[in-house]
């Protein structure tokens, strides 16, 4: 090998040689970013592709007829129990036959939405809040809380919550993400938790004072 290609063969390795160099540094600001903007995703539980198109996957088999008609006619048939009401005046005040009713009842006859909201209504439950609570938690969880103050709070809540999202949100409303939405009502419970806890100090303390204002007086 002559001199010329002695130094042609030297350019060539030290060109590859930098090359390489320079690949494997570029590798790194390219792994940086790449662990930059996957991680957090990853820590979130969240990633790019459902925050476009997001959509939830339903189980089909729970919203068969059969079985939605069997939940309602459960619902309905607990309420229209704890009422303590004749069956023949609720009929009357929901507008709805009696033999129809006792069908609801058994389960054998799929009422229309607004006859279920009347019998519940007739059975003096709160109509909206344990028909939003069968649609979206399932006829259980609108069963337990029948005759309670957390249904009655959730029916003001469901009927005040969206002219309130759309008066402090504004146009950022439509910003609102459905994935926070489990966070959000996680937070809300916090928040209701605090507020009892507080309430129960200050009768607390009420009762401290006025034992002791009572004690006073008697001495």
């Amino acid at each position: 090998m002559d001199h010329a290609e002695m130094c042609a063969f030297v350019a060539d390795f030290c060109a590859n040689r930098r090359s390489r160099v320079i690949r494997r540094f570029l590798h790194v600001p390219f792994m940086f970013f790449s662990f930059s903007y996957t991680l957090p995703l990853r820590i979130a539980d969240e990633s790019v592709i459902p925050a476009r198109g997001e959509t939830a996957m339903i189980d089909m088999g729970v919203l068969g007829e059969t079985q939605t008609r069997r939940d309602l006619a459960n619902l309905l048939h607990t309420a229209v129990e704890l009422s303590g009401r004749n069956r023949c005046e609720i009929a009357r005040e929901a507008d709805i036959h009696k033999d129809a009713l006792r069908r609801t009842l058994i389960g054998e006859r799929s009422p229309s939405v607004g006859e279920a909201l009347r019998i519940l209504a007739s059975s003096g439950m709160a109509p909206h809040a344990h028909m939003l609570l069968f649609l979206g938690a399932g006829g259980d969880q609108a069963t337990r809380w029948l005759q309670t103050d957390i249904a009655r709070f959730f029916e003001e809540l469901i009927c005040e919550l969206p002219a309130a999202l759309e008066r402090v949100l504004g146009n950022q409303v439509h910003d609102v993400k459905p994935r926070w939405a489990k966070g959000t009502a996680h937070r809300v419970a916090r928040l209701l938790a605090d507020h009892i806890d507080e309430l129960e100090r200050k009768d607390a303390l009420l009762g401290d004072i006025f034992t002791a204002t009572v004690g006073g007086r008697h001495d």
